[in-house]
């Protein structure tokens, strides 16, 4: 499965580009012309990361972020903000609201690709420490271990016959790397690593990546080492 970005936009000759663009980039892409479509689009298809636009018909961005905050689990949703609004103050009270990245129109496509990646691969990052801590505090017979190398991996669910190299991946994945970090272990494009990742999510049919790591761990599709610090006498 692709990481949704949410489009909160509503000019739709602005909200059809970055669809277009984004998809290109392959994300799955959801749009949204005001706050009220948006929270519905939240509800149901629980984005990755959030696009949106300040000047909005009835609830302006600034309100529709603050009620985003709001949620328990979209606290941490990565938000970008893209408007015309661009002066000190304008930014002062997004920062303020929880909005990680503030992008002022007219923007550049290449620019706000690198800022939605830099910031789901931080998102993601944080979702895997979150989800091995949580594994290693429920299951107090190994309390403190880490991910071993990727070599060391190996398959307990013989069903899933995933590949060496989906191995690979998700050995680093549970290691908390980003697609950019595993891509220069494994000499991979971010995009083909993307790839092996909605792989394994189709595979062991869960929707995210936090749900992946929770998922290898708890079935044992990757061998865990002592940290080195307790290997030695």
């Amino acid at each position: 499965m692709p990481l949704t970005v949410l489009i909160v936009e509503d000019d739709p000759a602005i909200a059809l580009a970055l669809t277009d663009h984004f998809e290109v980039e392959g994300y799955a892409v959801l749009a949204a012309p005001n706050a009220e479509e948006a929270f519905d689009l939240i509800y149901l298809y629980h984005p990755h990361l959030m696009i949106a636009d300040i000047s909005l018909p009835r609830m302006d961005g600034y309100e529709l972020v603050r009620k985003v905050r709001m949620l328990p689990a979209y606290r941490l949703l990565p938000v970008i903000f893209l408007t015309a609004r661009g002066q000190v103050e304008d930014r002062v009270r997004g920062y303020r609201l929880g909005c990680d990245a503030y992008v002022a129109k007219p923007f550049d496509l290449s620019e706000l690709s690198a800022i939605v990646r830099n910031l789901l691969d931080r998102h993601q990052m944080m979702q895997t420490q979150m989800m091995q801590s949580d594994w290693q505090t429920r299951s107090p017979d190994v309390p403190d271990l880490e991910p071993a190398p990727a070599q060391s991996h190996h398959i307990t669910a013989h069903s899933l016959a995933l590949s060496e190299r989906e191995l690979q991946v998700l050995g680093f994945l549970c290691q908390g790397q980003s697609n950019r970090q595993i891509g220069l272990n494994l000499n991979l494009s971010p995009r083909t690593v993307e790839k092996y990742v909605s792989r394994l999510l189709q595979r062991t049919e869960t929707s995210n990546r936090a749900d992946l790591v929770r998922y290898a761990m708890e079935h044992q599709l990757v061998t865990l080492r002592p940290k080195e610090e307790e290997l030695r006498p």
